[in-house]
């Protein structure tokens, strides 16, 4: 009997990819090369993507046996997830495989922003060295702020873990109910006290339609002179024309984004032009631990294909 056939379109790590290649055919096609990638999805039952191949309805059309979708991922924001279950395609993602290093990537930020710091390469006089130290001298301390957290979910609630051990006064606004038990030490507030009352305001809700431009011009408005925004989640959920105004009007507090709309961004980027607005490549997976979790992936696909239940399906 043939081995079903399933294309991975962006890269995964390599014992991964070499796990599903012993169980099926596995072949590497980007969706960017058209004729090629539509002449595989004739008849291709699983496809294993990350973040740039856009799942829709126009695609399924083109792969008549598709079963499953695999996302080495957590977000499933270029998944269509109703029209892949319209034509009866499971979608697989890895939820928590990049959980704990976004965090660190959060924090990597916040410490940036608030101590900062020089490597010496060579020897300093004494008043040099007393000049250097007093310029070094951080504002703030983390345990005298208080951290805002938007969206408790899976990297919320590992924020507000650290940022309770760095002794922070954590608050939360969420729209679910979290019980208690499971508050990582947050405290929930309305949307406009957590905004009010943030020192370290930073963002981790999902990519749904309803989030667009959710940060916008009043919303950022009742954010603190000198506050420290983070977004480490979505693009889409910043208005990146009213952060700039933000920005530029109170040049005290600072944005540092991972994530932008669209990505990669071009010259005409409104933050670009911003000295408080610090901008990074989407790195908040970009560990080597981060990427096998994500790509273990392969492992729903396969049990889909196998005719199992899958381990996390959307």
């Amino acid at each position: 009997m043939a081995r079903p056939l399933v294309i991975q379109t962006e890269e995964l790590d390599a014992p991964c990819a070499q796990w599903l290649a012993e169980r099926c055919e596995l072949v590497q096609c980007p969706s960017e090369d058209t004729p090629r990638f539509e002449g595989l999805l004739a008849r291709a039952e699983g496809l294993a993507i990350r973040t740039y191949t856009r799942v829709d309805a126009a695609l399924l059309a083109k792969a008549p046996n598709l079963r499953v979708v695999g996302r080495a991922g957590v977000g499933l924001d270029n998944v269509d997830v109703e029209a892949c279950r319209a034509c009866g395609v499971t979608v697989v993602s890895t939820p928590d495989a990049n959980t704990r290093a976004v965090t660190e990537l959060v924090f990597a930020f916040i410490l940036d922003a608030l101590r900062p710091r020089l490597f010496l390469e060579k020897p300093l006089s004494l008043a040099e060295w007393k000049r250097v130290r007093k310029e070094l001298t951080g504002p703030r301390q983390l345990s005298d702020l208080t951290m805002g957290i938007l969206g408790l979910g899976r990297v919320g609630k590992s924020v507000a873990r650290i940022a309770t051990a760095f002794r922070m006064n954590v608050l939360y606004h969420d729209l679910l109910e979290i019980p208690e038990g499971e508050r990582s030490g947050a405290r929930p507030v309305d949307l406009e006290t957590l905004l009010r009352s943030s020192d370290i305001f930073t963002v981790h809700i999902d990519g749904r339609a309803s989030n667009r431009k959710f940060v916008n011009a009043d919303r950022l408005d009742l954010l603190k002179r000198d506050v420290v925004l983070v977004n480490a989640s979505r693009g889409l959920v910043m208005d990146p024309i009213a952060l700039a105004a933000f920005l530029w009007e109170r040049p005290e507090a600072q944005a540092i984004l991972d994530v932008h709309e669209p990505e990669p961004f071009g010259a005409d980027y409104t933050l670009l032009s911003v000295p408080n607005a610090h901008l990074t490549p989407h790195i908040g997976a970009a560990t080597a631990t981060a990427h096998r979790n994500m790509s273990w992936v392969v492992k729903d696909i396969w049990r889909v294909l196998s005719g199992e239940r899958p381990e996390f399906p959307a």
